[in-house]
């Protein structure tokens, strides 16, 4: 009997696809798009080689899904990001009409100050706002996982 994937096993690959970002020169965040229990699109965080500052992990898979599947409406699509989404990955999540983003690593104050996020705005409180909103599930399975990738990218960074 075939086991169905859970959210941890979604996760998982989100996290899987962060390594193969800075394998590739990027930043440390990757994500992936699942509907109907199947993967659709992923994504890795490779902004800079493209020379392209919306080209992250989370835009990119939905990009590709919306591209690949000819629609831009994503409704029942969940969205896994190895990292909580940056307010404009969130935002772009919304206007695709995403359920559900499931993400492993919350921002820290330290990565704001880094500029790994545009600001200390809090996509939960914007979530709430909003006209309708995304269902956010954080788990914490992989934080200590993601803060060491973001660690070990950084100090390769001055090499």
């Amino acid at each position: 009997m075939k086991k169905i994937p859970t959210d941890k096993d979604f996760l998982k690959k989100a996290v899987i696809k962060a390594k193969e970002s800075v394998k590739a020169g990027g930043f440390p965040a990757g994500a992936i798009l699942v509907q109907d229990g199947k993967i659709i699109a992923e994504g890795i965080s490779v902004g800079y080689q493209l020379h392209d500052p919306t080209s992250h992990s989370e835009t990119s898979s939905i990009r590709n899904a919306c591209k690949n599947l000819e629609t831009t409406d994503l409704t029942s699509a969940t969205l896994y990001a190895s990292l909580q989404p940056y307010l404009m990955c969130f935002s772009v999540s919304n206007w695709a009409n995403i359920s559900k983003i499931v993400y492993g690593c919350k921002k820290t104050d330290e990565m704001v100050k880094k500029n790994y996020y545009e600001g200390f705005n809090n996509v939960e409180e914007i979530n709430q706002k909003n006209l309708r909103q995304i269902e956010l599930v954080y788990i914490p399975d992989f934080e200590n996982e993601m803060l060491e990738i973001i660690k070990d990218w950084e100090s390769n960074l001055n090499k």
